[in-house]
């Protein structure tokens, strides 16, 4: 197409391009395009999960060698980060407090013990899994895969820290008197069943973290509060005998609570089963489930806005 100008010029435009008028979807639609980081569907992004089963195991693995890696005693603070804690709640609650009303020495202590290094599990997890998209940003920006790796990835590094950590906790049992049963047997299925309630709040709370970097201030605190009201340091039972039956119920059931009571009914004899709440088995199933799936599928909704700012 021309036109003629004053002056005998002659002036060409480009005739009308054949995608004028088409919206950005229908032009992607019609060039095959797909978006960039785009969400696949669940059980497709299940499967890419678990094709990265050995990046997951590996990444977990390294970032607990380095974590430690600056101390003189490296890899032991693994071990006696929770056992000073363990020694100083002892201090306090056990012998200044009393908070060990109605146990013996023998029993409180790795009441005690286990307590802290249960719920250390699931405060390290919940803390990284804050951190998981927003303190690793380069990566994320960086490589394309499945971002629900970051929070599974913390998770197990917990847990591996965890079971360094059983190997003291097995000692103090059997120190104060609880010797190796068939009963121990029972710690298998209950970490277990903390492992997968610990990636699915982990999962949740990168989410979370990834949208409000600011979370990671609060979060000492909250998990302070939920520390004081799962009984690490006292019986629930005991403690809130005058209290209305219906708040040490609320206590007990919480989940930190109940992870706590069936690996201390697994390890110390003379914690029996009349300590733990009715059912608990079957609540400590429900809550894995619940934050397990419920965490990854809220993870999973917004794979595609990790990482755009």
């Amino acid at each position: 197409m021309s036109d003629t100008h004053q002056g005998g010029a002659v002036a060409t435009s480009a005739p009308p391009s054949p995608d004028e008028g088409l919206a950005p979807a229908e032009l992607a639609a019609k060039y095959g395009l797909s978006v960039s980081g785009a969400r696949p569907g669940i059980f497709a992004y299940v499967r890419d999960l678990w094709s990265r089963r050995h990046f997951i195991l590996a990444f977990s693995s390294a970032k607990l060698a380095a974590q430690y890696s600056q101390a003189k005693l490296g890899q032991v603070w693994q071990v006696a980060t929770p056992l000073l804690n363990a020694l100083v709640y002892y201090l306090i609650f056990g012998l200044i407090l009393g908070a060990g009303q109605g146990m013996t020495k023998e029993v409180y202590i790795p009441f005690l013990v286990t307590g802290i290094f249960v719920f250390t599990f699931t405060q390290s997890s919940v803390m990284a899994g804050v951190r998981a998209i927003s303190g690793n940003l380069g990566l994320v920006r960086a490589l394309h895969f499945p971002r629900a790796t970051l929070p599974i990835s913390f998770s197990l590094q917990q847990l591996q820290q965890l079971l360094y950590s059983m190997v003291v906790l097995v000692a103090v049992a059997v120190i104060f008197g609880s010797y190796p049963s068939l009963r121990w047997l029972l710690v298998i299925p209950a970490l277990a069943l903390q492992f997968v309630f610990n990636t699915g709040l982990a999962m949740i709370m990168a989410r979370m973290g990834a949208k409000t970097p600011d979370l990671a201030q609060l979060m000492p605190f909250i998990m302070r509060t939920w520390m004081y009201a799962s009984g690490v340091m006292f019986s629930i039972q005991t403690m809130l005998a005058d209290k209305p039956a219906w708040i040490a119920d609320i206590l007990m059931y919480n989940p930190a609570a109940v992870y706590m009571d069936l690996i201390r009914f697994a390890l110390i004899d003379g914690y029996s089963a009349s300590n733990l709440p009715d059912h608990v088995w079957m609540t400590a199933l429900a809550w894995a489930l619940v934050f397990g799936i419920g965490g990854f599928v809220y993870f999973w909704k917004a794979e595609e806005r990790y990482g755009r700012g």
